[in-house]
């Protein structure tokens, strides 16, 4: 495949450009910018060098309107084994370009240059241009004559004109040596082969086919020549005769080759037109190009050659041709096709040139995305070569995606954004667009993202490129740390330390890599610098005193708004100001900072750097500080970082956006979030020796831990100590957030009025004398108040509830299912059923209704944390029948994650609650499980049956437990009780009371036929033999039930497979219409024999009809006449047959 091509191609001359001699790389790029402007050379111009030395071929020539169409090929290229096929890929011209004042001996430059067109066989005219000759390379040039063509020194627009004059000669003599082909082709015909062609010997019949097809083959050629020769007239004529002929001999491949150059020709004599019907035209013929293409595929020659790539070629002219917005699906099916086909092409070469055409007709398409994906596989292909050269093309082409991945660097972005001003201004920090945060942070694109960065960190390695290589590494670091593993973090710090290494010394990067960096706050003198007054007669000197500065009266302190956020800094200059900043380092290892200082863009103040370290997932509170140095405002948008030996500068806006994007769910997430124990310092120069912890402001009981005796602990707490305090809160309200203030300079640290502060008071010793003089003043102490401000934000919530029922077929077995042990939340074992469905539900014949009921409970997560539900069921060891001695077993059910920003349903069975009986003191008028017991009107026996039906409503809720969790610490439980409530006010009779009557079947073994030899699964049963076979069913309720009995076998497509003529089924016993008194309470069976004659799956299904039905069943089954027969169905139970049919 060839890159750049087009419909137009095929009328294209190329010509090689070649070096000959020693040029410098400048001169020749100069030299070659002169063959731009020349690419069309109208034949109008040409007049002059043409000569006729008989009557042209070309006798349709637009001599007026027509031009040569010139390719200039810089560097030359090997030739093309198509070029038979088509003759615009041949080389038909070569020009040599000498710089004479390095190339003095003309006949080594002539040597060299024959030498060079040796390699060139198909080249009809040869030239070569020397420039800037002496006086005596003129004069012996025109000695030696030939193709040499000299440019004296001059102006560089006389040489425009004298190179403009040697082009139309090259293009005259070009046009004439067309000519002489198509009389030799017309005259002798000219052999001509591709590739595909067979190179076995021919029989006799294939020879005259073949003579046949080099008429047609010709005539293609000759079309070929006179669309070179800027005649579309002539060349569709030709191509017309080589289309028929084509078509007779079946050479499709030659066939699809005529008409791909009779479109060209199609839009050459009807250039500048907008036809639609032309248009038309142009599809229709390009799909027939690609079809004949198709069919000119032999499958012997897969292996070696193909014409696959000429199909893709068709593709992709089509595809530029068409290529406009409102075309776009047609395109897209276009590329998609062509893609497609790159999976069959044999050389990597022409994949790579395909994926490079694709990209570049989606990116011009707008389709930017699409484009990057194909540039990435361009890029791939260059990283499976093993050399420099390919790895810093694979870099150059995925520089070009990180735009449409949203990954590129600081550096070529053009920042046209406002920079924050800090210092003059305490206030705010400028609004965030919401377009500009999703743009730079696409959590949906997180993974491609990273795979994008990696190949560009993996290509720079290979290249050679160390800055390039640690921007990538520190992209992805910073941007994607939650996403790799520790291994992957620390691999990712040696790559920036390697790269490092080989970088010079003080050298700065656009990208930032770690530690995270924003404004924590200015330090508060009204909060740090409270003096209190000091009683050395009482221990407590912190209690009932307040403030009081170190003035006396303060005339000005009353009166005047307090309205700290719109206070302004002013600075003095020479005296020294401080800033307090956060670093976060969210990696799992220990991040050194060499230095770190205020970044000034004012350039009025002196910063005085710091270093640091940071232990891993860790953050800390530092101070910055610096002197101001000139009046004027002061602009601080960050702090400059020296780290991982490269200095990077780190904005405060990018980590407000980060924030901003954190708490809108875009970005993977908060550095700063581990984050939250107060840390002290002794930043005096005296040791403090006393220090007492109190609360102050609301929601005191929010705060549950307060580390007094860790505060003890360290006393006397020296100059330069530090000691960390864990804070344990709890949520008091949510928070209502402001997402376009909530960035602000003052980090994420909301002011609310509701929450509660830490007062820390402290003092060092009471003197520095041990006996101190008489009426000496007692040094003051200190208070310091932190705010314990946290944004509380909605977890999950409640959607709605309400009751499902469903039928879950069971199994036919021979027994009850047997118990196993497994672990409780105590640590004990616990006999729970085997299989998981009676793990899930309880399937009990003695314990009521096979039906299955299910709370389902809808929740929402709305935050951008993953929340995952552990629901858990307290039952009873007595109802289970269980003899281990303990109150309850706690049984777990499987987990559900309920991602951010979505919502989940969670299941929770009822069945472990049914009444044991049916009893008639539930079914009074209007009975209300929630009504009030003490009501007056009510019976005693009234209040007792809503009083127990409370309970076992109350019992049911206080036994369910649905709990939460998200991350590592975070935890709870939800309160479902009222939501439960709620959704059992209707159905709290269906879900507790039994069914009159429960149904169960169950398989009898000879004990002979069930040995050890049998192989067949357990609970099945075999075709052509008889199968014993019980019904249980049990009366639920305290009296007798007189029933009518039926028992029915279908098959999978529903039908009854027991009666009528089409019966698989034969039985033994009785089935239908069987008279049965069911005592009270107790469980009955009926007995019969199965005989399958076809192998399958089949269900039995067991129902009764009661008679004489009392009031208690007749309220059971919400009958509303007491004529209407009471029918009780028992839930279907699979039968597993076996055997051949």
């Amino acid at each position: 495949m060839e890159p750049d091509v087009s419909v137009e191609t095929s009328s294209m001359i190329r010509i090689a450009i070649l070096p000959i001699g020693e040029i410098p790389h400048q001169t020749l790029r100069d030299y070659y910018s002169m063959f731009h402007h020349h690419h069309p050379i109208p034949l109008s111009s040409i007049s002059s060098f043409y000569t006729e030395e008989q009557k042209s071929p070309f006798t349709s020539l637009p001599w007026d309107t027509g031009s040569l169409r010139f390719k200039f090929i810089l560097g030359g290229s090997p030739p093309s084994p198509w070029e038979d096929f088509q003759s615009n890929r041949k080389i038909l011209a070569v020009i040599g370009v000498f710089h004479c004042p390095l190339s003095p001996d003309l006949d080594s430059v002539i040597e060299e240059f024959d030498g060079v067109c040796k390699g060139y066989a198909s080249a009809l005219v040869t030239r070569c241009f020397g420039f800037f000759p002496c006086d005596s390379q003129l004069e012996d040039g025109a000695k030696k004559g030939g193709g040499l063509r000299f440019f004296p020194p001059a102006d560089r627009q006389t040489q425009e004109m004298h190179f403009q004059t040697m082009m139309q000669e090259i293009a005259a003599s070009l046009l004439m040596e067309f000519e002489k082909y198509v009389f030799q082709a017309e005259s002798s015909g000219t052999i001509l082969k591709t590739p595909l062609d067979s190179q076995a010997s021919l029989s006799s019949e294939e020879v005259i086919k073949a003579k046949k097809r080099r008429l047609g083959r010709a005539q293609k050629t000759i079309g070929d020549y006179c669309l070179l020769a800027g005649s579309p007239v002539d060349a569709n004529a030709h191509y017309s005769t080589a289309l028929e002929l084509a078509r007779l001999t079946t050479d499709y491949f030659w066939y699809a080759g005529a008409l791909e150059g009779s479109i060209c020709a199609l839009l050459i004599d009807q250039i500048g037109q907008n036809n639609p019907a032309l248009e038309d035209e142009v599809r229709y013929r390009f799909n027939s190009v690609i079809l004949h293409y198709k069919k000119s595929f032999i499958q012997e020659n897969s292996q070696r050659v193909s014409p696959l790539s000429f199909e893709l070629e068709a593709n992709l002219k089509l595809a530029r041709y068409l290529c406009r917005r409102e075309l776009s699906k047609d395109i897209v099916e276009l590329l998609t096709s062509a893609a497609d086909g790159a999976k069959s092409l044999i050389d990597a070469t022409d994949r790579l040139v395909l994926y490079v055409e694709i990209a570049r007709l989606f990116g011009t398409l707008g389709y930017h995305r699409k484009a990057a994906f194909f540039s990435r596989q361009v890029a791939q292909l260059y990283l499976q070569q093993d050399n420099r050269l390919a790895a810093i093309s694979a870099l150059q082409i995925l520089a070009l995606t990180t735009k449409a991945y949203c990954v590129q660097s600081r550096a070529s972005i053009s920042d046209n954004s406002h920079i924050n001003e800090v210092g003059s201004r305490n206030a705010d920090s400028g609004k965030m667009h919401h377009q500009s945060v999703v743009s730079l942070f696409e959590s949906q694109w997180s993974m491609l993202q990273m795979v994008v960065l990696r190949d560009i960190l993996l290509s720079a390695a290979r290249a050679g490129d160390p800055l390039a290589a640690w921007s990538a590494a520190a992209r992805l670091l910073r941007s994607y740390y939650p996403l790799i593993t520790p291994v992957g973090q620390n691999g990712l710090a040696r790559a920036l330390a390697n790269s490092s290494e080989r970088l010079p010394s003080g050298t700065r990067c656009s990208d930032p890599a770690l530690p995270f960096v924003r404004l924590y706050s200015f330090p508060q003198h009204s909060s740090q610098m409270d003096i209190v007054k000091r009683n050395p007669a009482r221990e407590d000197w912190w209690a009932g005193s307040a403030p009081s500065g170190p003035f006396i009266y303060k005339p000005f302190s009353k009166g005047q708004p307090n309205d700290s956020s719109k206070k302004e800094l002013i600075w003095i200059v020479g005296e020294p100001v401080q800033i307090l900043v956060e670093l976060a380092n969210p990696c799992g290892f220990n991040l050194k900072v060499d230095s770190i200082y205020l970044s000034v863009h004012s350039g009025n103040l002196d910063p005085f750097p710091i270093s640091i370290d940071l232990p891993p997932h860790s953050s800390k509170v530092v101070t910055l500080s610096g002197i101001p140095t000139s009046v004027g405002p002061v602009t601080i948008p960050g702090c400059t970082v020296h780290c991982f030996g490269v200095i990077t500068e780190h904005l405060f806006r990018d980590v407000d956006n980060l924030l901003h994007g954190a708490a809108e769910g875009l970005v993977l997430s908060d550095p700063f979030r581990s984050c939250g124990s107060p840390s002290l310092a002794n930043a005096g120069t005296v040791p403090v020796e006393q220090a007492h912890i109190s609360l102050s402001g609301k929601n005191q009981d929010s705060v549950l831990s307060i580390p007094y005796e860790t505060l003890k602990s360290v006393l006397p707490l020296k100059p330069g100590a530090e000691v960390i305090l864990p804070v344990t809160l709890k949520a008091w309200k949510l928070g209502l957030v402001d997402l376009d203030n909530a960035s602000g300079i003052m980090g994420r640290q909301l002011k609310d009025s509701s929450s509660p502060s830490l007062l820390i008071h402290y003092a060092g010793p009471f003197t520095d004398f041990e006996d101190p003089p008489k009426g000496s003043v007692v040094p003051p102490g200190r208070r310091l108040v932190v705010p314990l401000n946290i944004c509380i934000l909605q977890g999950l919530s409640f959607v709605k509830a309400h009751v499902l029922s469903m039928e879950i077929p069971a199994h036919v077995g021979e027994n009850l299912p047997k118990p196993v042990y497994v672990e409780n939340s105590a640590g004990k074992e616990t006999n729970v059923s085997e299989t998981k469905m009676d793990g899930l539900v309880k399937i009990d014949l003695f314990r009521g209704s096979w039906g299955l009921r299910f709370l389902e409970l809808e929740l929402s997560n709305p935050t951008d944390v993953v929340f995952e539900i552990n629901l858990s069921v307290q039952l009873d060891s007595t109802d289970d029948k269980l003899s281990l001695g303990q109150d309850a077993a706690e049984y777990g059910y499987p987990k559900t994650r309920i991602d951010r920003d979505n919502s989940a349903r969670v299941l929770i069975p009822l069945e472990h609650f049914k009444l044991p009986i049916l009893d008639g003191s539930f079914f009074m008028k209007d009975f209300k499980p929630d009504e009030a017991a003490d009501s007056r009107n009510s019976s005693f026996s009234e209040k007792s049956a809503r009083a127990e039906l409370k309970a076992s409503v109350n019992n049911l809720i206080s036994r369910i437990k649905v709990r939460w969790q998200s991350g590592r610490d975070s935890s709870g439980e939800l309160n479902i009780k009222d939501a439960i409530k709620a959704a059992l006010k209707t159905s709290a009779m269906d879900v507790l009371l039994p069914d009159p009557l429960t149904f169960d079947f169950r398989l009898v073994r000879n004990n002979l036929s069930h040995g050890s030899n049998d192989s067949r699964p357990k609970g099945s049963v075999l075709a052509h033999n008889m199968s014993p076979m019980e019904v249980l069913f049990r009366n639920n309720t305290k009296d007798m039930i007189r029933m009518s009995l039926s028992i029915t076998c279908r098959d999978v497509a529903g039908e009854n497979c027991v009666e009528g003529t089409k019966a698989t089924v034969l039985w033994s016993g009785v089935l239908n219409g069987i008279a049965i008194e069911a005592p009270p309470l107790q469980e009955s069976k009926h007995s019969f024999s199965l005989y399958f004659l076809v192998p399958g799956e089949y269900t039995l299904v067991a129902a009764a009809v009661i008679e004489d039905a009392n009031d208690i069943l007749r309220a059971r089954s919400k009958t509303g006449s007491p004529d209407e027969p009471i029918f009780c169905r028992g839930p279907p139970f699979h039968v597993h047959v076996i055997g051949t049919a």
